[in-house]
């Protein structure tokens, strides 16, 4: 049963977050309006970045399969109450938190008509936002894999 477990729940993580991390990232770029005074094709395309959006909503909704598989699998294995488990599960929270509250409302509010300027902001602050989520996400992984204090961990 462990080992359905922690498949399921690799496999959610990458069908899941993956590409919330990759629509993500990818959004402000095609969000944010052009230079002024810039000429020819320009990366702003409004229904690129609504499509990206929609891909981070309905991902996060999926995504929620992530923690659940993580906390049935870390119960089946008997190391809940480990360290490295544990500040996993924070730094997942802390993600799931910055995605709920900041990123998809960014994401939202630079679909809507509002001066250049405060898009170019709105869309510099997303970015930076989105790495932080994504930064997250990374340390996640690598606290799965190596799982310090682990008698397994590498």
């Amino acid at each position: 049963m462990t080992k359905l477990l922690l498949s399921l729940h690799v496999l959610a993580s990458i069908l899941a977050v993956g590409p919330i991390t990759v629509a993500a990232s990818m959004f402000p770029r095609y969000a944010k309006p052009p230079a002024p005074g810039s000429e020819g094709p320009h990366d702003h395309d409004t229904r690129t970045a609504a499509f990206l959006h929609k891909i981070c909503r309905v991902y996060a909704v999926v995504g929620i399969a992530v923690p659940v598989l993580g906390l049935a699998t870390g119960a089946q294995m008997g190391v809940l109450g480990d360290a490295w488990l544990l500040a996993s599960i924070v730094l997942t929270a802390i993600a799931a938190a910055l995605l709920m509250a900041m990123v998809l409302p960014g994401q939202r509010e630079l679909l809507m008509d509002a001066p250049v300027a405060e898009q170019r902001s709105a869309a510099a602050r997303l970015a930076m936002t989105t790495g932080i989520f994504n930064l997250l996400w990374a340390t996640v992984v690598v606290l799965m894999i190596v799982r310090p204090g682990s008698t397994t961990g590498a």
